[in-house]
């Protein structure tokens, strides 16, 4: 089970080179239900997701969630038949305690096609924990619900011109 909440930034967090990073492409085989190829550094996987709708306002994103390595053949050869664009971005691993839990903050930034696109992504253990949470200061608006920070809608994406307006 995946539950999360996606959060723009008002700033970077200062000196992100003392933290953990991933460079990270991924590219979508189909969206409902989510088939996911990735490479994370020199990691490759294949995952499953299938979505759990919550209706109650500011609730977080919950999915059905399975992984499962790839060898590096099979990722190229699954990588020639995904849908839209790959997506490429360099993901910063930054903790963060908030009420004596220790949270992991995903922060994302994004390269190619979606340059200068920058969100952040927490998960969490559960539904209670997601809605009782609040990030550090340069988190901004959350946007879990806003359909335009989803990968597979911005791997359908040839620049950012679904954010104007």
């Amino acid at each position: 089970m995946e539950i999360e909440h996606k959060y723009l930034i008002t700033e970077f967090p200062t000196d992100l080179s003392g933290y953990k990073k991933k460079e990270i492409e991924q590219g979508y085989l189909n969206r409902s239900p989510v088939l996911r190829i990735r490479k994370s550094n020199d990691k490759y996987i294949f995952t499953y997701k299938m979505k759990k709708e919550l209706l109650e306002k500011g609730a977080p994103i919950v999915n059905e969630e399975i992984e499962a390595p790839l060898t590096e053949e099979a990722y190229l050869h699954l990588r020639s038949k995904v849908d839209g664009n790959i997506i490429i971005k360099t993901r910063y691993i930054i903790p963060y305690s908030f009420n004596g839990k220790d949270y992991r903050i995903e922060l994302d930034v994004f390269h190619g096609k979606l340059e200068g696109l920058v969100f952040a992504e927490v998960e969490f253990e559960s539904v209670e924990d997601a809605n009782a949470f609040k990030g550090p200061a340069w988190f901004g608006k959350e946007v879990s619900k806003d359909k335009r920070y989803r990968n597979g809608f911005l791997s359908e994406q040839e620049n950012l011109d679904c954010f104007k307006g």
